[in-house]
Order: C-alpha cells, then structure tokens, then sequence
C-alpha cells in the first residue's frame, strides 16, 4: 500500500537541482575521473542508481569515465585508501559519513561530494546555502530523523518500559544518544545504549540489549550499520526483538519499520550534484541539499513473525505495508 502524502519535514536553505542543460556537454575527447570512497560494493542499489543517472547525462563508465575505486573500503583502511585516492587526482571523490573528513584532511583542491548525517554539525561545510572550501553534497537531517524515528517506535509497541539504542560511535555524538535518552525518559521510558563500531561487535550489541530487557530497538543513522543491516534484520528477528531502521529498503528486505528518505532516490540526486562538478562547477557554488521526501514503510510480514500487532493508526499514516 502505497499513498502519496509525505510526512513533511521543513527543508534546509539548498533546493533540489534542477537537469543539467544539455548545451553544456562534456568535453570531447576528455576521459572524466571519479575516485568513489565508500564503505559499501559497486553492486548496492544505490550505487547502481547513481551511475544509471550519470550514464543519462552522457558521464559512461568504460567511455570517458573512469572510477578511482574506493568501494568496500573497511573503516580501519579508510585513511590509507584516502591518501591513495587523493594522489591519482581524480577529478571529485564521492564518499559519505566519517570518511568524508578523512578525505578532507587530505586535500583543499579535489572536489569532494559527500552524503552525510549533517554536515554542518559535522563542520565539514560553513553553511548549506554557501558550503565554502571543496566540498558539498547531501546532509540527511540525521539527528532529527533518529529521533522521529524513536517516536514511531515506541508508538509501534506502546507498551515497551526499556527501549535500546543502537548507535555507532563515529558518528553519533554523545549530546545526540543524552538528547533521545531524554525524550523516551519524557514518555516513561527507559533507554539502554549499545555501541557498536566493527561488525563483530553487532550481534554482541543487539544479544546486550534483549540481556537488558529492551522491548523495542531504535537502530541510529549510520553508513556502517546500514552496510551490515543483514545481520541486524537476521538477529532481531531471531531474538522476536522490534526495530526500526533509517532506510525505508531496510523494511522492505525484511526490517519491521523504516522511516527516512529512499537511499536509491538520493543517490540519483546526488549524481545530478555530481554531473555539476564534472562539468567545472565549483563545490563551494554548489548548495547543500537536505531530501525532499520521507517515507515510512512497515512490514507486517515481520510484525507477524515478531507476534506484534501494529497499530491501525500508525499503519494508516504508512508510505508502504508489506503484507
């Protein structure tokens, strides 16, 4: 079920691109470069979207556009990998999250475009209108997000006392894990936070949680947990554990609820800022957007095995049920 009503959320100072004109064609004869440092393979959907768009705006891989690949770079080699990225002089270098200071640290001239929790908190830019320096790109609204998302989830179990936080520690800042802490503690319940920062720490992380007696798990804004969602969706459900995740495709592989904007649509976004920067414009010219569309998505497929019964009015405001 499908509606086209939106949870509105008030944008930022940056409005959506607009097509590229098409009398400003790529340089004939020129082979473009794009180093992509990303924690996630060339296969995701969203990175097959971005590059689907790319190819619209005559940007062909294989023709005259050549990667510099950064793809399944583990966060421990990020850093090496950046240093490595930087010397072949791509011209941008597309990542996302906590590599995109890392990158940063390394260069002052590549252009860099990134998709991030909030880049401003993060002071990889000086305002989303003007983001100043060599980089722009996408801030998610992250911190609000995390906590829209736990209100949804303590309306989907109404009677959980203890709900757990599942966060990672690059990016999640400690005033962000107090500022949730406090809002559940306004509704009457109590808040258990579990970090994890490599993915053998996961399923350490959500067993800690059920051992504490959470009823309900919020699963925070974060590259790296979405990268490992498989193994968050597998566990909580074996454990009959609920949660709810930042992507609405998480729901549709088989988490219970996601509420966020659609990773596939922002990525395609995102290859519009970056057919911009290959055609000589400027980062710092370039405003920062924030998305446009939100989505919740609930599975009742999961609900079901999770022996949950999701309230009607929460399915009525749904994007998407899954049946």
């Amino acid at each position: 079920m499908r509606r086209r009503d939106f949870i509105p959320l008030v944008m930022g100072a940056a409005a959506m691109l607009l097509p590229w004109p098409e009398a400003q064609a790529q340089e004939v004869g020129r082979t473009y470069r794009l180093g992509v440092l990303s924690l996630n393979p060339r296969s995701r959907a969203h990175w097959v979207a971005f590059f689907e768009e790319l190819r619209k705006y005559g940007f062909i891989e294989g023709t005259n556009l050549s990667m510099v690949n950064g793809f399944e770079t583990p966060a421990e080699r990020a850093e090496l990998i950046a240093t490595a990225m930087v010397k072949a002089q791509p011209d941008a270098i597309i990542t996302s999250s906590a590599m995109t200071r890392i990158v940063q640290r390394g260069t002052q001239t590549i252009p860099i475009l990134a998709v991030s929790d909030d880049l401003l908190a993060e002071q990889a830019i000086t305002s989303l209108a003007h983001p100043g320096g060599n980089t722009t790109g996408i801030s998610i609204l992250a911190t609000e997000l995390d906590g829209k998302r736990q209100e949804i989830l303590l309306e989907a179990v109404p009677a959980a006392g203890r709900v757990a936080i599942l966060a990672d520690p690059a990016v999640t800042r400690p005033q962000q894990l107090q500022r949730l802490e406090d809002e559940a503690r306004a509704h009457g319940v109590r808040v258990s936070i579990h970090l994890a920062a490599k993915s053998e720490d996961i399923i350490q992380a959500v067993d800690g949680a059920a051992a504490e007696g959470a009823e309900a798990l919020n699963v925070l804004a974060s590259a790296f947990l979405n990268t490992h969602r498989g193994q968050i969706i597998e566990r909580t459900a074996s454990i009959r554990l609920p949660a709810i995740y930042q992507w609405p495709e998480i729901a549709e592989e088989g988490g219970l609820i996601a509420y966020g904007p659609r990773l596939v649509a922002l990525y395609r976004q995102h290859a519009l800022q970056a057919v911009k920067v290959l055609k000589g414009t400027k980062p710092a010219d370039i405003p920062v957007e924030q998305p446009a569309k939100f989505e919740l998505v609930i599975n009742l497929k999961t609900a079901k095995a999770l022996g949950l019964t999701v309230p009607s009015s929460l399915l009525a405001r749904a994007d998407e049920v899954i049946e």
